[in-house]
């Protein structure tokens, strides 16, 4: 069975008296890794533009005997950036694990997209993600880790998703150069490239393709936020101080099949 419950195989104590900032982390992926940072023993600053849908995520993370606080921040903004980093320092004292995951997403091609569109993009899903590391990285000891949320369109796409597979392929570029900077400084950095998770409106999206969609996973299954937060976990943790500048798949082999009516023939004929 698919994890369901992102704090269902937490490792206990494991980041305990960590600081972890998670950024849109009011649904979705984010609160799931919010969910399993706090489980694990690591107080948890909950961000992202609603304050009811976060200070949900943290009162149930508190609810659960876990440590949280919700700080509300447009990524838009570098100067909400910068006072989500001054807060959680004041709070907390220290930032040692940061997952970039705040996202935004336009469905358009290179031809038809504007300026605006670019800059919807990139503000959230790139310059944010240099900001908050930038301020984030300042304010890590030795053993921080950064963790930045990209999507297996990174590596393989489809038209019609531009500039979000744009941005996407340039978060794997910056997880490098910046794991090449903060190495010295004893910081890891790593990103962490979902494919299909499914969320509040997944199955609204995929509607009657849902079943076709599982099957062309070799895994036979969509992905959960419990998936990804497992990773995270793991990346950030002190089994992977020896991992840095990669860029890891959680798509269950989508990004493996070539050819999907071959492949499902083979799941249906063996």
């Amino acid at each position: 069975m698919p994890p369901t419950d992102p704090t269902e195989n937490a490792v206990e104590g494991r980041h305990a008296d960590r600081v972890a900032v998670v950024t849109g982390s009011t649904r979705g992926i984010g609160a799931g890794v919010a969910r399993r940072f706090a489980a694990e023993g690591a107080a948890v600053v909950v961000t992202g533009r609603s304050a009811g849908d976060g200070n949900a995520v943290a009162d149930e993370i508190e609810a659960a005997g876990g440590e949280a606080t919700f700080v509300r921040a447009d990524m838009r903004d570098p100067a909400e950036i910068e006072a989500l980093v001054d807060h959680a320092v004041a709070e907390y004292g220290e930032i040692d694990v940061l997952v970039n995951n705040a996202g935004v997403q336009t469905e358009t091609t290179a031809s038809e997209a504007t300026t605006d569109d670019w800059a919807f993009v990139v503000e959230t899903d790139f310059r944010a993600y240099w900001l908050c590391a930038k301020h984030a990285a300042a304010e890590m000891p030795p053993g921080g880790t950064i963790l930045n949320t990209s999507s297996n369109h990174a590596f393989l796409t489809m038209p019609g998703l531009f500039p979000y597979n744009a941005v996407k392929a340039g978060i794997n570029g910056m997880t490098r150069a910046l794991a090449l900077e903060l190495g010295p400084d004893g910081i890891t950095v790593n990103t962490i490239n979902p494919g299909w998770i499914e969320i509040d409106r997944t199955r609204e999206e995929l509607g009657d393709d849902y079943g076709y969609t599982e099957a062309i996973h070799p895994a036979g299954r969509l992905g959960t936020p419990a998936d990804v937060a497992g990773l995270a976990a793991f990346l950030a943790s002190d089994d992977a101080t020896f991992i840095t500048g990669e860029s890891v798949l959680v798509d269950g082999g989508r990004s493996q099949v070539m050819e999907d009516e071959r492949y499902l023939a083979y799941r249906r004929d063996g």
